[in-house]
């Protein structure tokens, strides 16, 4: 397989040819009873994650970390099985419930991504900055959980010795702090206040970008948690979850689900792989295989292309690779080799995905009005570490698919 510019391209699991995933130890039976079970496991798990403990009422409160990643880990493979082996199911039933899984996903998942986010540049943060320039920078939050967690923020308490705040940095209230029980976080230094320390444009401004992301980041996370908890209460929401109980005892199937598995769904899983090559191919892996190039960075900063079209071809290979993996998983194909580098890829391109949208975060916040060019050239130096970052995924990406 040929693709980029003349660069020869081998998935990772280009063994797993139709032929030898039959072979791998599908049962003598009908694509549909196949398909119908791996179904009805993902909508068992999914309604578990659901279901009250020891017999108890569930509340708003108890949902947990374990309670949201299972649900979007079991919603995304109903919806990712539901598009590669449509043609085996009731498209009427089919289409309709995989939109509305792809809702619930990105609803319940939107909390989590915002805390990664924020976790991840207050962390390069503090990396960028030297020792002695941390002092004033947020600490970075605890390991977001994976979940629905009631999460709120807490109202920093006045402190009449603390010096005022700028306008634009009001007192931050870090996720490390509210952890912890406490009230508020130290307020960022002002310049000179270390005696002499740390008196570089990036240590005036380090601690200011932090405490400036992490307003607008704490922000948009409590709307993605009230928007979370208002989705779970909502008819769309309970209907969503009255399709899935359906899926979990009768899966609609088509006539094409009659035929032998053996001979079906290996086909379809071939189909996936092929538009997975097909991406994977179009991306600029010739340039991406050569380290530091700059090429994210250039491209995003003259406008010769925009970071959002630069990034959107390597997120729909994100998407097609998932999509592969699960159908892997309904073929059942035992090929730990391949399932190692299928994971392995997949990571890199999630690694990508978490530093190019950290980086369009910072650029939102570089366009608040007002802030002070120390600030503004912390964000510069921290978007193009970001764009930076990108690169370096697109790199291991590249030497992984083409080995």
């Amino acid at each position: 397989m040929r693709g980029g510019a003349g660069v020869a391209q081998r998935h990772p699991d280009t063994a797993a040819t139709p032929a030898g995933l039959t072979t791998g130890g599908l049962p003598d039976r009908e694509a549909g009873a196949v398909l119908g079970q791996y179904l009805r496991e993902e909508a068992t798990a999914f309604l578990r994650a659901l279901a009250p403990r020891e017999g108890e009422p569930r509340r708003p409160q108890d949902d947990t970390a374990e309670t949201g990643r299972q649900m979007r880990r079991s919603a995304r493979r109903i919806a990712g099985t539901l598009h590669t082996f449509g043609s085996l199911t009731d498209p009427g039933w089919a289409d309709p419930l995989r939109g509305e899984l792809g809702w619930l996903t990105d609803t319940l998942g939107r909390e989590h991504r915002h805390a990664a986010r924020l976790g991840r540049l207050i962390g390069a943060l503090q990396r960028l900055a030297s020792a002695e320039d941390t002092a004033g920078i947020p600490a970075a939050p605890l390991p977001a959980d994976d979940d629905l967690g009631l999460w709120l923020p807490v109202p920093a308490a006045p402190d009449p010795a603390a010096p005022a705040a700028p306008a634009e940095l009001p007192e931050p209230v870090t996720a490390a702090a509210h952890a912890a029980g406490t009230r508020h976080s130290p307020a960022p230094l002002q310049a000179g206040e270390r005696g002499g320390a740390g008196s570089g444009p990036l240590a005036v401004g380090a601690a200011r970008a932090g405490a400036l992301l992490e307003r607008q980041l704490t922000l948009a996370r409590t709307r993605a948690h009230s928007a979370a908890l208002q989705a779970m209460g909502s008819s769309r929401f309970h209907a969503v979850v009255d399709a899935v109980a359906v899926l979990a005892s009768e899966v609609p199937l088509s006539p094409a689900a009659r035929k032998p598995a053996a001979t079906v769904l290996p086909l379809l899983a071939e189909q996936a792989h092929a538009r997975l090559t097909e991406a994977a191919a179009a991306l600029p892996l010739t340039r991406a295989r050569h380290p530091y190039n700059g090429e994210t960075l250039h491209a995003a900063l003259t406008g010769e292309l925009p970071a959002e079209r630069q990034d959107a071809a390597w997120n729909r290979v994100r998407v097609l690779l998932r999509l592969r993996r699960y159908a892997q998983e309904v073929l059942a194909y035992d090929d730990r080799e391949s399932a190692t580098r299928l994971a392995a890829a997949a990571r890199v391109l999630e690694q990508h995905r978490e530093a190019a949208e950290a980086a369009a975060a910072v650029t939102a916040a570089a366009r608040t009005p007002r802030i002070a060019p120390a600030t503004a050239y912390a964000l510069g130096v921290l978007h193009a570490d970001q764009r930076l970052e990108a690169e370096a995924a697109r790199y291991a990406f590249a030497h992984l698919w083409t080995r």
